[in-house]
């Protein structure tokens, strides 16, 4: 049996969560099939090899979907509905980067029953590959 993820009133400003993945060859072949895009600078090294980075690059989406598992696995969880999400890129995913996506609540917005959050996209170093925040209906516990 499935269990709803935290209700409005079960989440606390400072409340975090996060979900990290090594990012494979598979992944970026699959997420270009899925997506549609097969921009070289994902998918042929000697076309990347020519460009800024000197290698293949993940898409910058992939790296940014790792905030679902985020939001509909753990904070709020199971039921929550996301209602607009901004991303800014800051650096790129390479192949075998194990990119970590954290949120924190910074905000809840009594109107809506919605909350507010900030998200942060770093790698196995630390480095910040991404910022961004969110807001989400949690599940209704009623």
């Amino acid at each position: 049996m499935y269990q709803l993820g935290k209700s409005y009133d079960e989440i606390n400003i400072g409340d975090s969560a996060s979900f990290s993945k090594t990012i494979t060859e598979t992944d970026i072949y699959l997420f270009a099939g899925i997506s549609g895009d097969f921009n070289p600078l994902h998918v042929d090294e000697q076309y990347a090899k020519t460009t800024q980075f000197g290698t293949r690059i993940a898409h910058g989406g992939l790296a940014a979907s790792l905030l679902a598992p985020v939001l509909g696995m753990k904070l709020p969880g199971l039921g929550t509905i996301a209602l607009e999400t901004t991303t800014k890129f800051r650096k790129p995913v390479f192949p075998g980067d194990t990119i970590t996506c954290k949120v924190i609540v910074k905000e809840k917005i009594p109107k809506l029953k919605a909350i507010a959050m900030r998200i942060e996209w770093t790698n196995q170093n630390s480095d910040t590959i991404g910022k961004g925040e969110c807001k989400v209906l949690p599940p209704s516990k009623a």
